[in-house]
């Protein structure tokens, strides 16, 4: 008994530490990886972030860096998400990533996990931030 009250307690604490810790510091981008971000977002205004957005919406995800995703919903709309914490590996684009969510929406605090394509084993776990959309500058006629 004493055992199972163990493990339901260490799973969480070892789930938050393979997240890493939240709030860390990011890497600089590095000049590539800028490249990505400002041909993605040129001309597209931030709005206002939101927690969720629809899985139908998530289906064109572009990797910027290891704490930097993409999720281009049109040549009008992409929502940037910044992890709560690095996810090592993410940017190299090699390993799948397996998202844990509930629901058809992917949402603030959702775990993503990256599995290697070739041996199946889990690399990186992290969790998702808020969604930042950007859309295009209306322009006047």
């Amino acid at each position: 008994m004493h055992i199972l009250k163990l493990a339901v307690f260490a799973f969480p604490v070892t789930l938050v530490a393979a997240c890493g810790q939240v709030g860390s510091t990011p890497k600089p981008l590095t000049e590539k990886q800028t490249a990505v971000l400002m041909n993605e977002l040129s001309g597209k205004v931030a709005g206002t972030p939101v927690n969720c957005i629809s899985d139908f919406n998530a289906t064109n995800t572009i990797r910027v860096s290891d704490d930097i995703l993409l999720y281009r919903v049109s040549g009008r709309l992409v929502y940037q998400n910044k992890l709560r914490s690095a996810c090592s590996g993410l940017a190299r684009d090699n390993d799948i990533i397996v998202s844990e969510q509930f629901g058809s929406q992917k949402c603030k605090g959702d775990i993503i996990r990256l599995v290697d394509r070739t041996s199946g084993m889990t690399g990186g776990v992290c969790s998702l931030g808020d969604f930042v959309p950007y859309r295009l500058k209306k322009t006047a006629d």
